[in-house]
């Protein structure tokens, strides 16, 4: 059998792999219990523009992923303010101007449409250098930001309203939430694929609610669900030949099946 651990890619995609089980599912805690969890599916196709601009502009198409994403997060949170009855809209609108952006983009770009099935549905072989440093530093910054406003974001998730009277900047904290949100899905891409990252930011928390007595339990199983499905998964999608992305999901739908079993 083949030493997948000889491969110099393969350990950029386990290295990048490990840091994405751990922001994926934290974040996607957060986003399943205020049944928030399109946002990461809506920033996940608006990142599509931020790869087409980066491949029309010459420049890493992570790193323009990520600056679109965060100007997305922007415009989520400004829309939800505006209609602030009717927060589903922005999820909506930004989601759409994304992908239409992106469309456009990809029509400019001889090469785009080639390269950008690698964000698509992810892409082991693809991973760079720079992707690991991009992904190893903001993961960073992802998990100590909300390691720092754990107790906040705990009190926002299950009572919104008793976090304002209470004196919590909810409207920033929210925001700020939103940018990491934003940047654990362009982060997430280049391993899962766009298609398919807010799947791993969703099915390892739905699966952790199972047999998690606590909320500290579910994003502790959720990270410990997430880290078995991207591993199994770079490794099938390894000696199988098949999409990363695919194999990720998959696995972690088989865990969710698995932990459903379980009597409550």
């Amino acid at each position: 059998m083949i030493d997948i651990f000889s491969y110099k890619f393969m350990i950029r995609a386990f290295i990048a792999g490990s840091i994405i089980s751990i922001i994926a599912p934290l974040t996607g805690s957060f986003l399943v219990l205020r049944r928030l969890s399109q946002i990461g599916d809506t920033l996940s196709h608006v990142a599509l523009a931020g790869v087409a601009a980066g491949i029309l502009l010459g420049i890493n198409p992570t790193l323009g992923s990520i600056i679109v994403v965060l100007l997305a997060s922007f415009g989520i949170e400004r829309l939800r303010n505006t209609y602030f009855r009717y927060s589903e809209i922005s999820i909506a609108i930004v989601m759409s101007a994304g992908m239409a952006v992106a469309i456009i983009l990809l029509s400019l770009s001889r090469s785009g449409a080639t390269n950008i099935m690698n964000y698509l549905f992810g892409s082991i072989v693809s991973v760079t250098n720079t992707d690991v440093l991009l992904i190893l530093t903001l993961g960073i910054i992802v998990v100590l930001s909300i390691v720092l406003l754990y107790k906040e974001l705990l009190y926002i998730t299950f009572d919104e309203e008793a976090a304002k009277i209470s004196g919590i900047p909810v409207s920033y904290i929210n925001f700020f939430f939103t940018i990491l949100v934003a940047l654990t899905v362009a982060l997430s891409m280049r391993i899962v694929g766009a298609l398919l990252v807010s799947a791993l930011m969703v099915i390892p928390a739905a699966a952790s609610l199972r047999i998690a007595q606590s909320f500290k339990q579910t994003i502790f199983y959720a990270i410990l669900f997430s880290f078995i499905s991207v591993f199994l998964g770079i490794f099938l999608s390894f000696y199988l030949n098949l999409s990363p992305g695919g194999s990720i999901v998959i696995v972690s739908l088989i865990i969710m099946g698995l932990a459903s079993l379980k009597k409550r």
